[in-house]
């Protein structure tokens, strides 16, 4: 009976504390459109007590200032994937002979997951169909995709 009060209790206080913010997130909350969506707590310092409209807007605002963190996100919804898209856009734009290789490979990266809601349609059969082939054609054939799209993608985020 005592380890059952305990149990209780630290379940008690484990909901209290994210209730109250005391805790990092890592995640939308359970039943949210994109539980799946999973980040590393360690690089989004994100209380529990922060809305989800909220959260993903911090996201988006973490991507645009340094991509490279979109690395350590799971799932990242349709609209993360556009702070990183337009990330890739502007850089092209400013420096057209460097390239986006870097962005394009977390993009892919993030694809491998086939939970992950596409934010450009025909982006993930793209992803698949050149899953074979060297990392440069690969990049460029998701590049002539991406070019084709105009900046500031405004797509419809569609609930799982």
């Amino acid at each position: 009976m005592n380890s059952t009060l305990s149990s209780t209790l630290l379940t008690w206080l484990k909901t209290l504390s994210r209730i109250c913010g005391f805790e990092t997130a890592d995640s939308f909350p359970p039943g949210h459109p994109y539980a799946r969506t999973h980040w590393d707590a360690a690089y989004f310092d994100i209380a529990s007590d922060v809305k989800p409209d909220e959260i993903e807007r911090r996201l988006c605002a973490a991507i645009s200032n340094t991509p490279s963190v979109f690395a350590y996100i799971t799932n990242p919804t349709p609209r993360m994937q556009r702070a990183l898209l337009n990330m890739i856009h502007d850089r092209l734009r400013r420096q057209p002979g460097a390239g986006a290789t870097d962005l394009v490979l977390l993009l892919i990266h993030a694809y491998d997951s086939p939970h992950i809601m596409e934010a450009v349609p025909g982006l993930r059969a793209l992803i698949h169909a050149t899953r074979d082939e060297a990392t440069n054609p690969r990049v460029h054939a998701i590049l002539e995709l991406l070019l084709g799209t105009p900046r500031g993608i405004d797509v419809i985020d569609m609930p799982a």
